[in-house]
């Protein structure tokens, strides 16, 4: 078992203490660090701040949302943050539900697992840098094919530091977690529990079964979220988690289509679910 850091959302502004915990994380021997982003602060610039004044540990997003960059724009941070991180960085993806997307982004949210596959072949052919990019999917087309018509297939003009970074993709239903397995390194689950344990098993094992799937089981990693909260009190530690459930059960999300009350109500809580939503 390996250990992470998870920095969370920000709140107003910057998580107090988080470039100590950071510091400290690295000095116990830490194996990475996570940045989440959501509709405020986005995850890759306080990674890059704290993460250069790290020297071993990984740096990883949990997540960047598909819908905030373009596959372009995705790849070039990535190749950016692995240089400067000297080949310690993650990219740690998802797709967001239609709430934050349609909403914030501006995007419609349509076929989400086409589109995050379509996502990371883009940016893999980016990184790896081979050949010009051209890329001809249902969901992205590149070079655009209107405009003024003037787009050419182009290639990166730095030379990745690897030309295999690893991607995590965030997920949470069964087919979502299969496509992790298929065409990624790793998995980044969210409210994951030991009593569904085979419900996800099923899901990792559908995809590493897929033909010309990334990994397998050996060699995939997970990289679940476990919020810790030492106290002595057991209901003052739990009311440090209970908003953040809330949020994430009724209002990450609209009525119907909010993929974290699934994965809660999942586990055996969908009358609590409903409660909260309501």
């Amino acid at each position: 078992m390996k250990l992470g850091l998870n920095t969370g959302y920000w709140g107003s502004g910057p998580p107090p203490g988080a470039e100590e915990s950071i510091r400290i994380a690295e000095d116990l021997g830490f194996d990475s660090i996570w940045t989440a982003e959501a509709y405020g602060s986005d995850c890759l610039t306080p990674l890059a701040w704290w993460g250069a004044k790290t020297s071993r540990i990984k740096l990883g997003t949990a997540i960047a949302q598909l819908s905030a960059r373009t596959p372009a724009a995705t790849a070039m941070a990535t190749m950016t943050m692995d240089h400067l991180s000297g080949g310690r960085f993650i990219l740690g993806i998802g797709a967001s539900g239609p709430q934050v997307v349609e909403g914030w982004y501006g995007q419609p949210y349509n076929k989400p697992l086409e589109r995050t596959r379509e996502y990371i072949q883009i940016i893999r052919k980016i990184i790896a840098r081979e050949e010009p990019v051209e890329f001809h999917g249902k969901q992205f087309d590149m070079p655009y094919p209107g405009g003024m018509g003037l787009g050419k297939p182009l290639k990166s003009t730095i030379h990745p530091l690897r030309k295999d970074i690893p991607i995590y993709l965030a997920a949470e239903g069964p087919k979502n977690v299969a496509l992790a397995a298929e065409i990624c390194d790793g998995w980044l689950p969210l409210f994951f529990s030991p009593k569904i344990d085979k419900f996800y098993r099923d899901a990792l094992n559908e995809g590493f079964a897929k033909p010309g799937a990334r990994a397998s089981s050996a060699t995939f990693e997970v990289a679940s979220l476990v919020p810790v909260i030492v106290a002595a009190d057991v209901d003052a530690a739990a009311n440090f988690v209970r908003p953040m459930l809330a949020l994430y059960v009724g209002g990450m999300g609209a009525k119907g289509a909010n993929f974290h009350y699934d994965a809660v109500a999942r586990l055996g809580y969908e009358a609590e679910c409903a409660h909260i939503q309501d």
